[in-house]
């Protein structure tokens, strides 16, 4: 079989890498969590804070009206350390995703009142952020 002839020939790309979604990023970062509580007991409080996601409008009204705010970062570490109050970290993924107006001012107010908030581009690097904070 003869290929066409008039084509350019083109050199096939290889596929970008997957990028992980936020939840696979959080999720990796939990389990990492729990399989090191033996070794740092704090990690034990660390907690998700569910307020993103996609929710139909009579769930999202009866959320707003428990006290769900916009804007507030995913995670939480209710531990003081240092000169703070305790850890939030707002987890994107390792490429791609933003901050939204809200997140930037929460963050901005948290920190202004005496907490760590911090924005991690990964699992890894909340992983990080939180070691360096526990060794205060």
């Amino acid at each position: 079989m003869a290929y066409p002839t008039n084509r350019a020939s083109r050199t096939p790309h290889p596929p970008k890498p997957r990028v992980n979604l936020e939840s696979e990023e959080q999720s990796t970062l939990f389990t990492w969590a729990f399989y090191m509580t033996v070794q740092i007991p704090a990690l034990r409080r660390l907690f998700h804070i569910p307020n993103g996601g996609s929710r139909n409008k009579a769930e999202a009204a009866h959320l707003k009206a428990q006290g769900v705010k916009k804007g507030v970062p995913d995670i939480f570490l209710p531990r003081a350390c240092g000169k703070w109050h305790g850890l939030f970290i707002e987890l994107k993924r390792t490429e791609g995703g933003s901050l939204s107006k809200d997140q930037k001012e929460w963050i901005d107010d948290l920190n202004d009142a005496g907490y760590k908030a911090v924005v991690c581009k990964g699992w890894e690097e909340a992983k990080n952020v939180i070691l360096e904070y526990l060794n205060q």
